[in-house]
């Protein structure tokens, strides 16, 4: 396969070699996904080919696998800092890692298992972070108020097939809940068919009257390592989370995490960040915002489904566009003279 720079008002002809097994030519054609005829002025558009949901390409793992991994992880090695990690491959950067304030001088106390991430508009926009562990959820807490952070998205289960991925870091009820000096109380729960949001009231124990709102978006139906069943869905709620972000001017970054704080997590900021593009500048560039995630965190979308998926996703945006094009069209002919 080709990916290549195509300039935007010319036509082209695409040659598709079948390589999958069991596949025809015209299923190979009818599968061709191109963005040949667009309205607005493009500097150049990639295009997607698909065979029966197999794609030509592969994860780029050997071009990717290397990117930002010779940078400094002196802090998160630190013996005082290694129980604070819940996996023992998947650790910050120094250069990128959040940093909590110190508590009585002691100089381990800032360390966090998190992320700065860039975004299409701040250079800090997201805060990739593993899930939280019993002994880490102060910090967590932390981390969301010192950040100034309105906006929490969570991509995992706490539990997964047995297996604890995430510790329960919020109140189960409407009771207030202390994490180190931080007050906590959720004040509403919208448990909908494929996502929760949840409305949490937060404040510190020595300012009672600063308080702050902070929504935390769980996606429920991820599983690890794998992709969600449909397209749609995770589109719909990165859609979702990004309009609620757009409402909140002036908020710090959108904390995201999952169990690891790398897949699935990397998943959603890159497909956010691309539909992003698509709606202000017509292009779509997944290889470069994985790239861009890899300079800032380890492992970000970490599995090469996630990365064929992210693709598959983008595909179906604009097969969507392309169909309501032709129905507005269809609605609105053009009477020709």
């Amino acid at each position: 396969y080709v990916i290549t720079q195509l300039e935007p008002h010319k036509r082209y002809t695409i040659s598709v070699k079948v390589i999958s097994d069991g596949t025809t030519s015209e299923e190979a054609e009818d599968s061709v996904v191109t963005m040949i005829d667009r309205k607005k002025e493009l500097k150049w558009f990639s295009f997607f080919v698909a065979v029966n949901m197999k794609w030509f390409f592969h994860f780029p793992q050997q071009d990717l696998k290397d990117v930002g991994r010779n940078q400094p992880l002196d802090s998160a090695l630190l013996p005082e800092n290694r129980g604070k990690n819940r996996y023992n491959n998947i650790l910050p950067y120094d250069s990128t890692r959040v940093k909590l304030s110190y508590v009585d001088d002691d100089p381990c106390s800032d360390y966090i298992n998190a992320s700065y991430i860039p975004g299409n508009n701040f250079r800090r926009e997201y805060i990739a972070t593993q899930g939280p562990l019993p002994g880490t959820k102060d910090d967590f807490w932390k981390m969301v108020w010192e950040q100034n952070v309105h906006n929490v998205v969570m991509v995992t289960q706490c539990v997964e097939k047995g297996r604890v991925k995430c510790d329960h870091y919020w109140p189960f009820d409407q009771d207030p809940l202390y994490y180190g000096d931080l007050i906590v109380q959720m004040l509403s729960e919208s448990v909908l068919p494929e996502w929760t949001i949840r409305e949490f009231r937060i404040c510190s124990e020595q300012q009672l009257s600063f308080v702050r709102l902070v929504r935390q978006f769980h996606y429920t139906v991820w599983p690890d390592h794998g992709v969600p069943e449909s397209t749609q869905s995770l589109i719909q709620f990165v859609r979702t989370v990004r309009d609620y972000v757009n409402r909140t001017p002036g908020s710090g970054p959108t904390v995201v995490h999952c169990s690891a704080g790398v897949g699935r997590t990397g998943t959603f900021i890159v497909l956010d960040r691309v539909l992003q593009q698509l709606d202000t500048k017509d292009t779509a560039d997944i290889y470069g915002v994985v790239f861009d995630l890899r300079l800032h965190r380890s492992h970000m979308v970490q599995t090469e489904g996630q990365y064929l998926y992210l693709h598959q996703c983008i595909r179906d945006v604009l097969r969507a566009r392309k169909l309501r094009s032709e129905q507005e069209t269809l609605s609105h002919p053009v009477l020709r003279m």
